[in-house]
């Protein structure tokens, strides 16, 4: 029987109010005035009850055995590959709030992503590259709907940001591999950010920074609520203050505003997501072949709106159904020519969800997809060109949770995808178990086989390619007790049918295959810690990575040059009390990333100095509502490199000149002003200082 020295179990007749408890020994005994076959119910706390058919007059003293309750707080989760951010999860490799608060995120969620294992600076890009994939291998989802367009517009070997205003979410689910077959067309990664179900109040936060304005509200009603956030960004001031390695012919500038509806009905919660920003910019950019600078302009519209609802029907069956529509316009001049483009994506998506028993719970479902793209480019001279495609990607998946213990546990999926634009059906198993060996300690492995289409910048131009391929084989150890949190993770990956094209390309003249290859191998290592020293939170992160690709243009198999062999990053965040602050410091090495030298016999042999970056942050409590923040991004103004432009031609020496791909300044200064008005005078936009 259970030990003794909790609360006892319960016997109780069905339908009566006929029962007891145990005695220390676990037996009982109780009288009832209920005849024949009746049904006992045995109850205990973290184990499951037990029911059992018995005959009153003919009941003899018998033994029975209880099987522990698996959905406890302390039971076995499934971690490989994932990291988890939310109020509500039970392991948390991440808070929301660390979005804002890590000195070099500057509020970006990509940015504070880079600090975490698995992940790589790519600082001319901005985007996510995880585990030896490019940016375009990981999906982004808001209330588990596909965004098509997660970044904003920018130029080339300009770094850009994400859309998203951490402000408006609540929790966050960022796998590096090995992730649900509830997701597809990601070959690396997938991000899944959750909208707050229900603010807490009322609320307004203004804020007044360096870079522009920024204006948020809640309003709450009985059932419903309704959030927005709006931004105007402006670098043009800020640049006239501080020198930038970019000739500027018109800064940044963008109008950006998201919005969350919420309904709470008698079963389930509605959501209505919508964001739009506006941002145009123009600048001169130098090009080694070119005896003058590029001028680039380009104006970019988009538009995200997602309906989701997620509720229960009937007695444990619970649905997610959404939908969703983007549109991204990019209008580009190049000198006197011009690059106009569209883009219209939209997904549809319905889940089901059942808890077959205790241990058991099912999930299918089905996703559709579909993007339509066009672009028109002129030259001054006359010469025009057309391209695009039509995409359509039908989608079904099963999948099942199986709890064999409290201890060993079991996820199993099977995925089916149709892409009507390559004529092609992907079938892509996934299977993940886990095993908790002590209170604190689990080992996680997981396999999947996962396709992607082949990316726009092909698609426009070819479309008889086939699906790019890659499996993952991932095993996790974690060691989480509160406070305290170390995960360790060895993958690898092995790439298939990537897309080749000739020499300097991709260009509608191109020849283009599948006939790519690749691996992708590496240890994560991850240390966070909130506990040891009052008022001190930190984490460290180590990825090693070995990968090597054949794919593009590239004349044999080689490290892509994204790719930095070592990445480490460590974050600290320290309250100091007598100055009501929390003073934060970040910095992040990468090795070396290969770059090609052609004036080298030997292809990509070259590699750039090491990246540094030591990043700050300050933020004051002015009030219990106003917030006075500091940031600065690369303190020691190191110099960093990500590669080189090589002139096309030898010059008279027979050596070809290069250009450095540098940062588009030394440094970032951030300053800011937070004010936020509420009804109990304490919430602040920070809200745990």
């Amino acid at each position: 029987m259970p030990d003794s020295r909790c609360l006892p179990p319960m016997f109780l007749l069905k339908g009566t109010y006929d029962g007891t408890t145990t005695d220390a020994d676990g037996n009982f005994t109780f009288e009832t005035s209920e005849k024949g076959v009746q049904v006992l119910v045995i109850t205990f706390l973290a184990y499951d009850d037990l029911r059992q058919n018995i005959v009153v007059e003919n009941y003899k003293p018998q033994n029975f055995t209880m099987r522990e309750n698996v959905n406890t707080l302390d039971a076995v989760v499934i971690s490989a590959g994932t990291f988890s951010a939310g109020d509500n999860t039970k392991v948390s490799a991440l808070k929301p709030l660390d979005i804002v608060t890590t000195a070099g995120s500057a509020g970006d969620i990509v940015a504070a992503l880079n600090t975490l294992p698995g992940t790589q600076t790519v600082g001319e890009s901005g985007r996510l590259f995880v585990r030896g994939g490019e940016s375009d291998e990981t999906q982004t989802y808001v209330d588990g709907i596909r965004v098509a367009q997660p970044y904003g517009a920018t130029a080339n070997n300009l770094p850009t940001r994400g859309r998203f205003s951490p402000f408006l979410f609540s929790g966050m689910t960022f796998s590096t591999g090995g992730y649900s077959a509830e997701f597809g067309e990601a070959l690396s990664s997938v991000l899944l950010l959750n909208t707050i179900d229900e603010p807490v109040q009322e609320q307004t936060d203004i804020a007044f920074m360096t870079v522009g304005l920024g204006l948020g509200n809640t309003q709450k009603w009985e059932k419903s609520s309704l959030s927005f956030n709006s931004a105007y960004i402006n670098l043009q001031p800020y640049q006239w203050l501080v020198p930038q390695n970019v000739e500027w012919n018109k800064p940044y500038q963008s109008f950006s505003g998201e919005t969350v509806y919420r309904y709470k009905t008698e079963n389930g919660l509605f959501k209505a997501y919508a964001a739009f920003d506006h941002s145009d910019f123009d600048l001169y950019q130098d090009d080694i072949n070119r005896p003058t600078p590029t001028r680039v302009d380009i104006a970019n519209d988009n538009l995200y709106v997602n309906a989701s609802y997620s509720g229960v029907i009937g007695t444990g069956l619970s649905m997610t159904a959404g939908a969703s529509y983007g549109y991204s316009k990019n209008d580009i001049n190049l000198n006197a020519d011009t690059v106009d483009n569209g883009e219209h994506s939209s997904h549809l998506k319905l889940k089901f969800r059942k808890s077959i028993t205790s241990r058991i719970k099912l999930a299918v479902g089905g996703d559709y997809f579909i993007t339509d793209f066009n672009e028109d480019y002129r030259e001054q001279a006359g010469f025009a060109f057309s391209s695009g495609y039509t995409n359509r990607i039908a989608a079904g998946y099963a999948e099942g949770d199986v709890f064999f213990s409290k201890n060993f546990a079991a996820k199993a999926g099977l995925r089916v995808s149709n892409s009507s634009v390559i004529s092609e059906t992907t079938v892509e198993p996934r299977v993940s178990l886990a095993y908790k060996f002590s209170n604190n300690s689990q080992f996680s492995f997981a396999y999947g086989d996962f396709y992607q289409t082949p990316r726009q910048d092909y698609l426009k131009y070819y479309q008889n390619f086939e699906h790019e391929k890659t499996a993952h084989y991932i095993l996790n150890y974690m060691y989480n007790v509160e406070g305290k949190m170390f995960r360790a993770e060895a993958y690898y990956k092995d790439y298939d049918k990537l897309v080749k094209f000739d020499a300097n390309g991709p260009f509608p003249y191109n020849n283009f295959t599948n006939g790519g290859t690749g691996f992708a191998k590496g240890i994560d290592l991850f240390w966070r810690d909130n506990k040891t020293i009052k008022n001190l939170e930190y984490w460290i992160s180590y990825s090693f990575i070995d990968t090597q690709r054949n794919y593009r243009d590239y004349p044999t198999t080689v490290t892509p040059s994204f790719a930095a062999k070592h990445n480490f990053s460590i974050v600290g965040k320290y309250w100091v009390e007598d100055w009501k602050s929390q003073i934060s410091l970040t910095h992040t090495f990468n090795s070396g990333r290969p770059y090609n030298n052609p004036n080298s016999s030997e292809f990509m042999a070259g590699h750039t100095r090491n990246f540094n970056n030591l990043s700050f942050s300050w933020a004051y409590l002015l009030t219990q509502q106003k917030i006075l923040f500091l940031s600065v991004t690369n303190v020691l103004g190191t110099e960093n490199v990500f590669g080189y432009n090589y002139a096309n031609n030898a010059g008279p020496d027979g050596t070809f000149a290069r250009q450095p791909i540098t940062q588009p300044a030394d440094r970032f200064f951030f300053i800011g002003f937070f004010w936020t008005i509420s009804d109990n005078k304490s919430t602040n936009q920070l809200n745990n200082l």
